[in-house]
């Protein structure tokens, strides 16, 4: 069967906040395709299914560093309130909230992301583990060999681009 969203644009929107891997709520409402407004309000009317560890109302410091991250603006027209981030137990609870065939299917399809995302995690810890165990074993010889995979394994830094305007070199 065919995904209804592809894994790839779900785990783009699996945020680290507080240590912990969540989804902000206006993410979620996209993806089950309602208003945000009516997932917090749905949320909101079903409180004490979500505790402290499946749901986090962010700090005002928090929602800026996200703004200014991802580049949205201030403008009127934007939120009213500080977002909702929700945890892999909070999304699970959601679906059961919303009661839509279609928060269920989402739900599957967020809860695979998860998955995904955690068993890469866990290979690359076990990756580590094993380099670590090869470097005690072998001398100094191979320290610039070692050195060099660690580097391969880091995670790529974002390209930046050059804001403004920039003149086109002669030689060209």
């Amino acid at each position: 069967m065919k995904a209804l969203i592809p894994v790839e644009m779900i785990e783009r929107k699996i945020l680290l906040i507080r240590g912990e891997k969540v989804m902000l709520d206006t993410d979620l409402a996209e993806l089950y395709g309602v208003e945000t407004k009516m997932l917090v309000r749905a949320v909101k009317r079903n409180i004490d299914r979500f505790p402290t560890d499946f749901m986090i109302e962010l700090s005002k410091e928090e929602f800026e560093n996200l703004r200014f991250h991802f580049g949205t603006s201030n403008q009127w027209g934007g939120r009213r309130y500080l977002p909702y981030a929700f945890t892999e137990q909070g999304v699970a609870m959601l679906s059961s909230v919303l009661n839509s065939d279609r928060a269920v299917h989402v739900n599957i399809e967020i809860m695979r992301a998860f998955v995904k995302l955690r068993q890469m995690l866990a290979s690359n810890v076990e990756l580590s583990r094993k380099l670590a165990n090869l470097e005690k074993k072998y001398d100094a010889q191979f320290k610039v060999v070692f050195d060099a995979i660690r580097e391969l394994m880091k995670p790529p830094e974002p390209k930046r681009r050059q804001i403004g305007f920039h003149r086109e070199k002669e030689g060209k």
